[in-house]
């Protein structure tokens, strides 16, 4: 109900009379020609839908910096988002003029942009940890352990292929993380006995999709084109794919996609709420819960740096703060009397 709903809502700001026709394809084929990802297109389609349906369904060519910073401020003041979130709406309307609409007008650089609030990341104690863990099985807990134990995003975590992952040298590359770029991070030596076992029951699902017909997989830049095995290859596979086919948007092709991040994110907070824990808990948590645990351990911030894929250092300096006990290391005057 929920898809036709959107489907209709697509069609008609799609339906511009006298303007270009199906502006959102358009939005969705610039996306594509530019490899961002599925989340991503979707965000910015749903965003410029929004944009659209505030301003009365003018065309996007009928306006212009005003109308993007009432949007803009409407979302701050009267829907109370985020700042990320208000900057990724401006992302993705400032894509549609530049790239979409071809337009490159100073107005553009003039959207003020908002501002960050510096926030200490929500980092979960070892003992927390462990209880989060002990409250999940199966797939769900190999996926969060594998979060806690290596730092990966939650997306880089579930778009893991078979061949990126080394048991020999105890590595997993990460492929077009944040930034579209690769790193390699450790295998954390728990893990490999499960993630044997995971795999070989993922090469049983595999074997049996070929058998009936189907076995392919989603491949980036076009090289399904360049090789025409290689989608049907045991080493491209997911390493967390779904338990049922599903229709690639992007294609139309039947094939088994990974695991979806909702899932994760719902036993997550399923079993945080199991282990009574009372800080706010999500997938992304682990990672942190990671880098700060690292830096416990004795490990330099460098190393921290290139584990978690931090262009500049200055991003991984936050998890610093667990060097100093608590009120940066200073004695109250209580604990003196």
């Amino acid at each position: 109900m929920l898809q036709h709903a959107k489907l209709a809502v697509d069609s008609r700001v799609e339906a511009f009379e006298g303007k270009s026709p199906r502006l959102l394809d358009q939005l969705r084929g610039c996306a594509r020609a530019k490899h961002y990802s599925l989340r991503t297109e979707e965000a910015y389609v749903d965003w410029v839908r929004r944009f659209v349906f505030f301003h009365k369904k003018r065309h996007p060519q009928d306006m212009g910096a005003s109308e993007i910073q009432t949007f803009l401020t409407h979302l701050a003041v009267e829907r109370h988002v985020s700042p990320s979130t208000q900057n990724q709406a401006k992302s993705a309307l400032l894509f549609l003029y530049r790239e979409v609409l071809q337009v490159e007008l100073p107005w553009l650089n003039e959207i003020v942009q908002a501002k960050h609030s510096p926030r200490l990341p929500v980092v979960l104690t070892p003992s927390e940890v462990r209880a989060l863990l002990d409250q999940m099985e199966g797939v769900m807990l190999l996926v969060t352990r594998l979060l806690y134990g290596t730092g990966v995003r939650l997306m880089e975590a579930l778009s893991l292929r078979v061949k990126d992952v080394d048991f020999e040298k105890r590595e997993i590359v990460v492929r077009c993380g944040k930034g579209g770029k690769d790193r390699v991070t450790m295998l954390p030596d728990s893990l490999v006995m499960p993630l044997k076992a995971h795999l070989g029951r993922v090469k049983q699902l595999h074997e049996k999709d070929l058998a009936e017909g189907y076995g392919e997989v989603f491949l980036p830049d076009a090289l399904a084109e360049k090789s025409r095995a290689a989608s049907r290859a045991w080493g491209w596979q997911w390493v967390f794919p779904s338990t049922v086919r599903s229709t690639d948007p992007r294609g139309g092709v039947v094939r088994r996609h990974h695991v979806h991040p909702e899932s994760v994110q719902k036993a997550v907070r399923t079993a945080a709420r199991s282990a009574e824990l009372v800080k706010p808990v999500s997938p992304h948590v682990l990672r942190h819960s990671f880098a700060t645990h690292l830096l416990q351990n004795g490990y330099d911030i460098r190393t921290a740096q290139e584990l978690l894929g931090h262009r500049d250092v200055e991003t991984t300096m936050i998890y610093t703060h667990v060097l100093n006990r608590g009120g940066l290391a200073v004695m109250s005057p209580l604990d003196r009397m």
